[in-house]
């Protein structure tokens, strides 16, 4: 499964980067990590990702406010969201956006990992 796909993981939660970065990384993908939306926005991963796991919500800027920064700069990274405070409306916005999936923690593995198969390869479902 694994190819040279960059995955950029942008949570607030040590534990949540942590976790995903190591299962990527498991898995043979390149992974990095930001604690915040505007330390994503600062980095190389901008250009070079291939998929974002993204929390919607955290300081500064949410989730929902990068990916429309992302689209606004022509940059439309696949989107695998994840959230502690699921809301039926921030999904639908989200997805409406061009969000593969959205996820509320705490998640399986499998389903993080089938949201980055269905980012990474949307043709193959």
């Amino acid at each position: 499964m694994a190819d040279e796909s960059l995955i950029a993981i942008v949570d607030d939660d040590e534990s949540v980067r942590n976790a995903a970065t190591n299962l990527f990384r498991s898995m043979g993908f390149p992974a990095v990590a930001f604690a915040s939306a505007e330390d994503f926005l600062g980095s190389d991963a901008v250009a070079t990702a291939s998929c974002l796991v993204l929390d919607v919500q955290m300081p500064g800027m949410g989730g929902l406010t990068l990916q429309s920064h992302l689209a606004a700069l022509g940059r439309n990274i696949p989107i695998v969201f994840v959230t502690g405070y699921p809301d039926d409306g921030v999904r639908d916005k989200a997805m409406k956006s061009g969000a593969v999936c959205f996820l509320t923690k705490p998640f399986k593995e499998g389903d993080l990992l089938d949201g980055l198969k269905s980012a990474l390869h949307p043709n193959n479902e």
